[in-house]
């Protein structure tokens, strides 16, 4: 299982989301809370700091390095402040057929587009499903793709779907993901593909965000042997989120204070960060939930995915 974590909000230390809290998005490599997989090949960040020189455009950092031994990373984090992040930590599956690379590691972005995206889950028989995706996929966009990941090919269907992927809205970004989820999903059927495929996808350009919590014929998997059988198969995959204002250390606790009345933030993670996850709220099955950052503030909203 990836772990993923993603905030917006007012610029918060890379280490107050990374490293310091109860469950970390480190500490979720070694300690993780929820589904306990320890399959680990590497991280990868974009981080949006709005008193950096050209702030539209993130720092990076990637690594096949396990984020807990990764003293670049550490020291990165210590020293800058991000309005946005979108970290992930890659797991893959138990096998040596697996590549693990630079080009493999998430978030995954385009020339022409601003949008950054990073997946938790798998396609089931990707190679099956590329095959019926490559007429649909523009070559401008087909072209870029460097790694082996069905990740990236969604990445690239989506931004693919955006009428004008440099300036994205957040209605625009919705509908352009239920495309593409469509389109797999249609994919999927002309391969015969029934297996469960989970699609928790995390987007952001810094200002607009989105996030589903989504899974192809959940439930559904190989029986030749049991044995075999993913526990992330088993369980559909975890999506949470937080909103408030300052989070941080607060009275001897990581929290985000405050209310939805009065929020300037949002923190959206695979698992919550905190010990007290009180103050969290799961995205439910089939989920999606979008968010708009303005000058007042952020427009939160919520919603089911029908295909």
């Amino acid at each position: 299982m990836c772990r993923v974590l993603m905030y917006l909000g007012r610029p918060v230390l890379l280490d107050h989301l990374l490293y310091q809290p109860d469950s970390a998005l480190v500490k979720q490599t070694f300690n993780p809370r929820m589904l306990n997989l320890l399959n680990l090949a590497g991280f990868g960040m974009l981080a949006w700091d709005p008193h950096s020189q050209m702030p539209q455009r993130p720092w990076e950092h990637r690594s096949t390095a396990l984020p807990v031994f990764d003293r670049n990373l550490k020291a990165l984090a210590s020293k800058v402040q991000a309005a946005a992040l979108l970290a992930h930590v890659r797991g893959v599956a138990y096998s040596t057929e697996v590549n693990i690379s630079l080009q493999n590691t998430h978030p995954f972005t385009f020339e022409g587009s601003t949008l950054a995206l990073a997946h938790n889950g798998d396609l089931y028989r990707f190679a099956d499903i590329r095959e019926h995706l490559v007429g649909s996929l523009p070559a401008r966009w087909r072209n870029q793709i460097c790694g082996t990941t069905d990740s990236e090919w969604i990445a690239a269907l989506v931004v693919s779907r955006l009428s004008d992927p440099m300036n994205i809205t957040a209605l625009a970004l919705r509908t352009a993901v239920m495309e593409a989820l469509d389109m797999i999903g249609q994919a999927r059927r002309r391969a015969g593909i029934t297996v469960a495929s989970s699609v928790n996808l995390f987007m952001t350009n810094g200002q607009v965000a989105l996030a589903t919590r989504y899974c192809y014929d959940f439930g559904r998997y190989r029986t030749e042997d049991p044995s075999r059988v993913n526990e992330a198969n088993l369980r559909y995959l975890s999506l949470w989120y937080t909103v408030g204002h300052d989070f941080g250390l607060h009275h001897g606790e990581w929290r985000m204070v405050g209310g939805e009345e009065s929020a300037d933030a949002i923190l959206i993670a695979s698992e919550p960060l905190t010990r007290d996850s009180s103050s969290w709220i799961e995205v439910p099955e089939y989920g999606v939930l979008c968010v708009e950052m303005s000058a007042t503030g952020h427009t939160l909203t919520t919603g089911e995915i029908r295909l």
